[in-house]
């Protein structure tokens, strides 16, 4: 009878080992049955995701579809009756425009003299938010204020400022003996590219700052502790360790601020409105500029420029960093 309890007491033990190594098929490792997918699961699926779908196709690839179309057509709302196919002729009139290449020229300098001090102040302004002192995130706070703002607001904001009559940029530039008399900073054509362009630089600042301060957080502090017992500079550190380990950051920044910067009309609709004189006009202020006035099929050619110019550079841009991280 011992015998036979025992034999009956191993024949219970082994039998979670058979229902384990047995498992049927289908099962996951946690022991959940893996449910197979039915077509009733993937209508329920489509019908999830169906909103989602129609609202990008509508309200984003169905107007891309539309402008596009438009572009190579006489499309103007002064006379809807012909809206004819007109090739290239869209394109002709943009190039032919003598408006073309001083926008051109705005657009080239408003993009570069926005950039690269954004750039340097953004990541002078990093490398200080990331040491630890006092009321650090009341500065951290102010500084990041700027991009809560909309750009045309920061555009009427800067053109009180500027204003020639009772701007406060006049009175500090008296009152510390650089001027004698004010200046009319958004009537001149030669000053006015120069008060939008500080405009934007005061508010891409911001931006940059954002980003690079997240990418400095992310670089472990023993590797400077162990750049400063081998006795590296600061200078050495910035240039050996810290712009080498944020890189890649630095690189999507850039692409990223260039794009919105070039595609950016608030602010100089907010001060001066593309004047005077149409001096302050870039790429975008001038495309709004042909909508308003009913040329949509022009306005239209002129977007899908925009769209392959930035298509172009961000691919060359891409190429050109990812060269330098592989031969580095």
């Amino acid at each position: 009878m011992r015998a036979g309890t025992v034999l009956s007491a191993d024949e219970q033990a082994r039998q979670p080992s058979r229902k384990e190594g047995a498992r049927p098929a289908g099962t996951a490792g946690g022991g959940g049955r893996k449910r197979e997918f039915t077509t009733r699961r993937g209508l329920v699926i489509a019908a999830f995701m169906a909103p989602a779908v129609i609202f990008v196709v509508v309200f984003t690839y169905y107007p891309m579809v539309a402008g596009s179309q438009m572009a190579f057509r006489h499309w103007n709302l002064t006379d809807l009756t012909d809206t004819s196919f007109v090739g290239l002729g869209n394109f002709r009139q943009i190039f032919g425009d003598p408006l073309w290449g001083t926008v051109l020229s705005n657009t080239a300098l408003w993009v570069v003299a926005s950039i690269v001090p954004q750039l340097v102040i953004g990541f002078a302004l990093a490398l200080w938010l990331r040491r630890r002192f006092r009321f650090r995130g009341l500065y951290q706070a102010l500084i990041f204020f700027p991009w809560a703002i909309s750009g045309f607001l920061i555009g009427i904001l800067f053109r009180w400022m500027f204003n020639s009559e009772f701007g406060v940029v006049n009175d500090l530039l008296m009152k510390a003996h650089l001027i004698d008399e004010p200046v009319a900073w958004l009537a001149d054509p030669k000053t006015a590219m120069v008060a939008v362009i500080v405009a934007n630089i005061w508010y891409g600042v911001t931006f940059f700052a954002i980003m690079i301060l997240a990418a400095l957080q992310s670089i472990p502090d023993e590797i400077y502790e162990a750049a400063a017992l081998d006795g590296a500079g600061k200078a050495r550190t910035l240039f050996r360790i810290t712009i080498p380990y944020i890189r890649t950051t630095l690189a999507l920044t850039v692409l990223l601020r260039v794009i919105w910067i070039f595609n950016f009309p608030d602010l100089i609709f907010g001060t001066t409105g593309g004047g005077p004189n149409n001096e302050t006009h870039i790429v975008t202020t001038w495309m709004i500029n042909i909508t308003q006035q009913g040329d949509y099929g022009k306005a239209s050619a002129l977007g899908l420029l925009v769209v392959a110019g930035l298509l172009l550079f961000s691919v060359f841009y891409l190429t050109a960093t990812r060269e330098k991280g592989a031969t580095s």
